[in-house]
């Protein structure tokens, strides 16, 4: 499986791409300084490399999307879960929860997820 991750700096930066796109580079470069207070360099440095690994795609100075954010968001939380909670979702959900109750309606809402996940 081709390598999905993104560093923090290049998740910010994707988090704007997936947001604008399609987005010509130079607008992209002026988010970039607006919000991430990165310089047109950095900006144009990131699209090339995020480029080279299949991320996105830049013709004719217009950026679009190659991989979807929620592609990238499935990738991240298996690894997240596999690093911190050796890949137990409920060791995950029993951190996460902590002491905070559920309400009824969340507490259906999982239900219905893990029936749907379930394997049969």
């Amino acid at each position: 499986m081709e390598d999905l991750r993104l560093c923090d700096s290049e998740y910010r930066f994707m988090m704007l791409v997936w947001e604008s796109a399609p987005v010509g580079s130079g607008r992209l470069a002026a988010l970039c300084l607006e919000r991430l207070g990165w310089k047109k360099s950095t900006t144009y440095t990131v699209i090339r490399k995020l480029c080279e690994r299949g991320f996105i795609r830049n013709e004719n100075a217009v950026i679009t999307v190659l991989v979807e954010k929620e592609r990238c968001q499935a990738v991240e939380s298996g690894y997240f879960l596999e690093r911190t909670f050796g890949g137990s979702l409920p060791q995950f959900l029993a951190a996460f929860l902590g002491s905070r109750k559920l309400t009824d309606e969340e507490a259906e809402e999982l239900k219905q997820m893990i029936d749907t996940y379930k394997e049969p």
